[in-house]
C-alpha cells in the first residue's frame, strides 16, 4: 500500500453539494441523540416491562453511557487514520443494529445488549463535524459546525416529548423500530451523499491505549453513575474511584512514549485545547443540571406547592422549544464567530446560560416560566456547541481533527456525568415530606440550578485563558501546525 501527502486545507477541495452534505450529517446527528432520551419516558416501567428489579433494569441506561465513553474517542481515531464516512456508517450501523435488539427484547439482557450497541454510535456527531471541516470551503464551516453542533441539543429535545408519545399510545417495542428505522435512513443518506474522506493518517492503531482508556473511564463513571446506589463511601465505589486514578495515569503514561498514541497528549496540553476542553467539561455538567431540574419541577405533585402536576408527554413539550432555539441560535454563533472569533462566542454562550439558571431560582412556578428558562439556557448551549468545536479545529492539524473532536466530546459528557451524580446528593439530602415519602425540596431545586449557574460562571472564567484567535480562522490549525502535512493512504 502505497502512501501520498494531502494537500493543506482550504487547499481547493470543497464537496460538490454541501448543503446536502451538511443537512444529511444533521439529521444524522438528530438521529443519535434521539437514542440518548429514547428510552426516559418508560424508565419508570422497565422493572415491570422486563420482569427485573429497579437497580438492574438502571443499566438500560448506565451501559449507554458506558459504551458511548468508550466508543466516542476510539472511533474518532479510527475516524482519523482510516476514513471518517467509513466509520461514521459503522456506527450508525451499531445504532441500527442495537435499536432492533431493543426492538426484540422482552428481558433485561437482551435490552442491556442493545442499549450498549447504541450506545457505541455516540461519536455521530464529532465524526460529522471533522467531515464537514474536509469537505466545506471555509467561509461555510463556522454556520455548518455550529449546526451539527446544536443537533444533539435538537435530537434529545424534540426525541422526549414523541418518545413519550408513542409509548402512552403503542407497545414500547415501536420506540425502538422508530430509531432502528430512522437509522436505516440515515445510513442510506450518508452512504449516497456524503463522500468518503481524502484526509487519512494510515499507520498502526494504538490498541494498549485504546484498552487502557477505556478501562479508565468506565472505573471512573460507574463509581461516579452508581455511586449514590452502592454509598459513595462504599468500599466498591472507593475501590473503583481508586482504579479509574491509577489506571488513567498509566494510560497517560503509554501515551506519552507510543509513536503513534491514541490521543497526542502533547497536542491536548495546547493551551487552546486543554482550556477549551476544560470549559467543556463544566458546560456538560452546567447543560445537564437542567435536564435534572425541570422534568422533576414539571412532574411532582402540586400539593406540595412547587411541582406542577404534568405528564411525560407535557414535559417533552415543554422541553421541546428548547430544541428549535438552539437550531436558530446556531446561525447566530456562527456570525460571532466569523465577526470575533470562537473564544468570544463561547464566553457569551457561557454568561447566557448562567443568565437562565438564575432566572429559573426566582421563576419555576408556572409552566411559561420553565419554557422561558429552557429557551434561554438553550440559547446558550447552542452559542457553545457551535464554539467548541471551533476552538479545537483551530488548534490543532488536519489529520487529528476527529480524534480531537471526539476527545472534546467526552469531555462534555464527563461533565454530565458529574452533573447528574452531584445533583443527586443533593437532592437526596435535601427533602421534604410528602405522605410519608420523601422528595425533593424546592430549596434542593433552587440548590442545584445555583451550581448549574456556577459551573457555567466556572467555564466562562476558563473561556478567558483561551489563546486569542483570530476572526474567520475557524478550522485553520494554530500556526505551529500549519507546515504539518496529514498522510494519506491512496490506492
Amino acid at each position: 500500500m502505497s502512501h501520498a501527502l494531502a494537500r493543506p486545507a482550504d487547499a481547493g477541495r470543497k464537496s460538490a453539494a454541501p448543503n446536502a452534505v451538511v443537512a444529511v450529517l444533521a439529521l444524522a446527528g438528530i438521529v443519535v441523540s434521539l437514542m440518548q432520551t429514547l428510552v426516559i419516558p418508560i424508565v419508570p416501567e422497565l422493572p415491570k416491562l422486563l420482569d427485573a428489579s429497579p437497580s438492574d433494569t438502571a443499566w438500560a441506561v448506565t451501559a449507554t453511557l458506558l459504551a458511548a465513553a468508550v466508543a466516542t474517542p476510539v472511533v474518532g481515531r479510527l475516524g482519523d487514520m482510516y476514513g471518517k464516512r467509513r466509520m461514521l456508517l459503522a456506527s450508525i450501523a451499531l445504532l441500527v443494529s442495537g435499536s432492533v435488539v431493543c426492538a426484540l427484547a422482552d428481558s433485561l439482557v437482551p435490552m442491556i445488549v442493545g442499549r450498549t450497541l447504541q450506545g457505541l454510535a455516540a461519536a455521530v456527531v464529532p465524526l460529522g463535524i471533522s467531515i464537514l471541516r474536509d469537505e466545506l470551503p471555509a467561509d461555510r464551516l463556522a454556520g455548518s459546525t455550529a449546526l451539527m453542533s446544536a443537533s444533539l441539543g435538537v435530537g434529545g429535545a424534540l426525541g422526549l416529548p414523541s418518545a413519550a408519545f408513542i409509548a402512552d399510545n403503542w407497545d414500547w417495542h415501536l420506540l425502538f423500530w422508530t430509531s432502528a428505522a430512522l437509522g436505516v435512513l440515515s445510513f442510506l443518506l450518508v452512504l449516497a451523499v456524503v463522500p468518503a474522506s481524502k484526509t487519512r493518517t494510515g499507520g498502526r492503531f494504538d490498541l494498549v491505549g485504546s484498552l487502557g482508556l477505556s478501562a479508565g473511564l468506565v472505573t471512573l463513571l460507574l463509581a461516579v453513575s452508581k455511586g449514590a446506589d452502592w454509598g459513595w463511601t462504599s468500599a466498591t465505589t472507593l475501590g473503583l474511584g481508586a482504579a479509574a486514578v491509577v489506571i488513567l495515569l498509566a494510560w497517560g503514561w503509554w501515551e506519552l512514549r507510543s509513536r503513534q498514541p491514541l490521543v497526542d497528549l502533547r497536542t491536548t496540553a495546547r493551551p487552546q485545547v486543554l482550556f477549551t476542553n476544560l470549559a467543556s467539561v463544566a458546560l456538560g455538567f452546567s447543560m445537564f443540571a437542567m435536564s435534572l431540574v425541570l422534568p422533576q419541577l414539571l412532574q411532582l405533585p402540586s400539593q406540595t406547592g412547587y411541582g406542577l402536576g404534568k405528564s411525560m408527554l407535557t414535559v417533552g413539550l415543554v422541553l421541546a422549544p428548547q430544541g428549535l432555539v438552539m437550531m436558530a441560535m446556531s446561525a447566530v454563533s456562527a456570525a460571532v464567530t466569523k465577526a470575533r472569533g470562537p473564544k468570544v462566542t463561547l464566553m457569551i454562550g457561557a454568561l447566557i446560560v448562567a443568565s437562565g439558571y438564575g432566572l429559573n431560582i426566582v421563576l419555576m412556578s408556572e409552566v411559561w416560566h420553565l419554557i422561558l428558562v429552557s429557551c434561554i439556557i438553550g440559547a446558550g448551549v447552542g452559542f457553545t456547541y457551535g464554539a467548541l468545536p471551533a476552538l479545537i479545529m483551530g488548534a490543532v492539524p488536519e489529520s487529528e481533527t476527529a480524534a480531537a473532536n471526539s476527545l472534546n466530546t467526552l469531555m462534555r459528557s464527563l461533565g454530565t456525568s458529574f452533573a447528574s451524580a452531584i445533583a443527586g446528593v443533593v437532592l437526596a439530602q435535601m427533602t421534604t415530606d410528602f405522605g410519608g415519602y420523601a422528595l425533593p425540596s424546592e430549596n434542593g431545586f433552587k440548590v442545584v440550578m445555583a451550581i448549574g449557574a456556577g459551573a457555567a460562571l466556572l467555564a466562562f472564567a476558563v473561556a478567558m485563558f483561551i489563546p486569542k484567535q483570530r476572526a474567520g480562522a475557524v478550522g485553520r490549525p494554530a500556526a505551529e501546525d500549519e507546515p504539518r502535512l496529514a498522510v494519506v493512504k491512496s490506492g
